[in-house]
């Protein structure tokens, strides 16, 4: 029986503890959180409130409770270096430790190590500490993507034709990001279709899980600003309509690379979770960016179809032997919608930005899956954030099935709530699957 401590506390990390706890080897879960998930916390023998960057808390609370391994859900704690402080604790997690994790925190580290060790998929780019040689770039580019070097929640990427129109507007953009302190990364834009792909990683060998495709903007018909995901789907064949095989095993290749390329680099091999972000265009596929760490929302599609005992894959992560293990996966469609406050993602201005600390009410979801993310739980019910509020999520035998799933589970979160309706729809997707092949002619 395995002790095990999980650090996080939004849906991505319900998933995980829901998968840890369906493993037969009947671990305990502690869990250390920011604030109160009552998913996790339902899961849990024990859990702890505290910073992230209180790495003395959590080293304490998994000495106190004699941890055998820890799970590291988002970013902020690997940024904080929580897996070098468990180590010196004698406690090895599933997750990288800060200077690996440096795959997410800085864009421009990942993008310099794919060049440096001449693996395929860069856009064109420059990293820029200052203005001198910005505007001769953005010249040189057809189309734009900014990026401020560091973690952004997902929120931090501009790409020209969505957030700005023009290289002067991008200009402008580069000094905002340059005197708030950060580099910016300047690329070229690629045109085609996104595809998420999660790697588990044992610093040697790779392992591909079900496709997923997230959805980032706040409305309807892809419209609105960015948001951290507003939902997400998988199909049965744990591919993407839009995609050829050869682009499924070129994001793959891409990330065994930059494994080999980490070890190279720093000397530690990758123990943990690969996320890529990869786009298939009519050149091929190209690297987006890598996340250290599940996505939120792509876990909750791919951990409730994981068959093998994910407690298990976690000891071969930290051993080093995934080569010795079959992990597999059901053969299922999945839909994620996340629920939100009615002012998420709206400016503070907006009539619906007081929907944010509303009390809300969950009443029974049917067939869905219901994971909690950034809910607080007070002693009388239930209260939103400002943030994603709850994750749904419909698993079927086909994808109209699993929307219909999802669709109902929606409706029973009553409270100043909004959710996209066209995720997992017919119409999105047959859009995606045009645009792929109008590219591919062109």
């Amino acid at each position: 029986m395995s002790n095990i401590l999980l650090i996080g506390n939004g849906a991505r990390e319900h998933a995980i503890a829901e998968a840890i706890m369906r493993s037969p080897q009947n671990p305990r879960l502690f869990s250390f959180m920011k604030s109160n998930n009552p998913g996790i916390a339902s899961l849990s023998e024990k859990i702890k409130i505290g910073s992230y960057s209180d790495l003395d808390a959590i080293t304490g609370f998994a000495k106190e409770n004699k941890i055998d391994f820890a799970v590291i859900g988002p970013e902020d704690p690997l940024n904080n270096g929580v897996v070098d402080a468990l180590a010196k604790a004698d406690v090895p997690s599933v997750g990288p430790t800060k200077s690996l994790a440096r795959l997410e925190t800085s864009k421009s580290f990942t993008r310099n190590l794919v060049n440096k060790y001449k693996i395929s998929g860069n856009p064109k780019y420059k990293v820029f500490l200052a203005m001198d040689g910005v505007e001769k770039f953005l010249n040189e580019l057809e189309g734009i993507v900014l990026k401020p070097d560091g973690l952004t929640g997902g929120k931090g990427v501009m790409v020209q034709g969505d957030h700005f129109s023009t290289k002067k507007e991008a200009l402008k953009l580069c000094e905002q990001i340059l005197g708030g302190g950060s580099s910016v990364i300047v690329e070229e834009k690629f045109d085609g279709e996104e595809f998420s792909l999660q790697c588990l990683c044992d610093g040697k060998t790779v392992v591909g899980t079900p496709l997923v495709q997230d959805h980032k903007r706040r409305f309807d018909g892809d419209k609105g600003p960015n948001t951290g995901g507003m939902g997400s789907y998988s199909l049965p064949d744990h591919s993407m309509p839009f995609l050829k095989s050869s682009d499924i095993e070129a994001g793959l290749e891409i990330t065994r690379q930059v494994v080999a390329a980490l070890s190279k680099e720093t000397g530690s091999p990758y123990k943990g979770i690969m996320y890529g972000g990869f786009i298939a265009t009519k050149n091929g596929v190209k690297l987006l960016e890598y996340n250290a760490r599940f996505g939120d929302p792509e876990a909750m599609n791919i951990l409730p179809l994981l068959k093998t005992d994910f407690v298990e894959i976690c000891w071969h992560v930290i051993d080093g032997t995934l080569d010795k293990i079959k992990i597999e996966f059901e053969h299922k469609a999945t839909v994620c919608k996340y629920v939100v406050p009615k002012g998420y993602g709206l400016p503070a201005d907006h009539p619906d930005a007081a929907s944010s600390k509303a009390k809300i009410e969950v009443d029974d979801v049917g067939k869905a899956r219901l994971y909690y993310s950034s809910i607080d739980k007070k002693e009388d019910g239930l209260y939103l954030s400002s943030s994603r509020a709850i994750g749904i999520v419909g698993i079927a035998d086909t994808l109209e099935e699993a929307r219909k799933i999802a669709e109902e589970g929606v409706k029973a979160i009553k409270g100043p709530v909004a959710y996209r309706e066209d995720i997992g729809t017919d119409t999105l997707i047959q859009k995606r699957i045009d645009h792929m092949q109008k590219i591919r002619k062109g």
